[in-house]
């Protein structure tokens, strides 16, 4: 079964995303941008928090880990080799690594470049990839601790999801800033799995951080 997803603003620029598996009500926020939007979403979806699933550690989106963990008794996921980063951590994850959802799997992507410890989440069976600051519609995140070359190899790991009739949808978590010339467009985009357009996605991402 699919994993439900609700999407919602949270702060000035970022997305919120809440997933639920609805065969055993297991519900994770993707990031913790801001806690009172999340909460409020929470209650708007009649959902129970049960996971936060972190991407990196920058405030924008672990800052809401600890009061959420508080109130929710939560189990935190990130990534292992920043797990001294992400506060509150529980679980620690890495490339290649799966992580079950209640009923839904995803698969973990190391994805550096925007930070030294980025990863993206991939539920393979609804067609999702939360990918926090990786990827932006024609662009990537800002290159605060990674290199253009790392960030092309994430992007490529992204390119590499399979092609074969149906999509993916690339969920990232802004949207689009003025003050980032790595950030183009409106960020919640779906992008056939054919190898030319994300290819191309990818690849104005790249140079727009060449030229940064």
């Amino acid at each position: 079964m699919a994993l439900e997803i609700h999407q919602f603003p949270c702060l000035n620029d970022n997305y919120g995303f809440l997933i639920h598996d609805p065969a055993t009500g297991a519900t994770a926020t993707i990031d913790t941008p801001e806690v009172a939007p999340i909460n409020a979403a929470l209650d708007e979806k009649g959902w129970q928090l049960t996971h936060i699933l972190n991407t990196h550690h920058h405030f924008d989106h672990a800052g809401g880990n600890e009061p959420l963990k508080q109130k929710w008794n939560c189990t935190i996921v990130g990534a292992a080799n920043d797990a001294h980063r992400i506060p509150g951590i529980d679980v620690k994850v890495a490339d290649g690594d799966t992580y079950d959802l209640g009923s839904s799997q995803a698969q973990i992507f190391e994805v550096p470049g925007h930070t030294s410890g980025h990863i993206a989440y991939y539920f393979s069976a609804s067609d999702a990839a939360f990918v926090g600051d990786t990827m932006f519609a024609l662009g990537c995140g800002r290159l605060f601790e990674g290199s253009p070359e790392q960030m092309w190899d994430s992007l490529s790991k992204l390119m590499a999801l399979p092609d074969e009739q149906r999509f993916t949808v690339l969920m990232s978590t802004h949207k689009p800033m003025r003050h980032s010339r790595c950030r183009l467009n409106p960020v919640m985009m779906t992008y056939k799995r054919g190898p030319k357009r994300l290819q191309t996605c990818a690849r104005e991402g790249y140079q727009q951080c060449q030229r940064r």
